[in-house]
């Protein structure tokens, strides 16, 4: 009976796929003004800066405003 040994084979490191700033920036402006405005809404809608009249949004992140620490009451 015949054994088989494995031998070792050289490969190279897999190096990780550069990925250009150009293509990341404006991904990251999106983000960032996706943010704001929800930050807006969460923090801030309500009140005399309100851009929606009513307590709609107020009612619908009332407790998100709680547990990020704004105060609304």
């Amino acid at each position: 009976m015949a054994q088989h040994v494995a031998q070792p084979t050289t490969t190279a490191p897999a190096l990780p796929a550069k990925l250009p700033i150009g293509a990341i920036v404006p991904w990251a402006v999106f983000f960032g003004i996706l943010m704001l405005v929800l930050l807006y809404f969460v923090g801030a809608e309500q009140g005399a800066t309100s851009a929606v009249s009513g307590e709609d949004i107020h009612e619908w992140l009332h407790d998100g405003r709680h547990l990020l620490g704004f105060p609304c009451h």
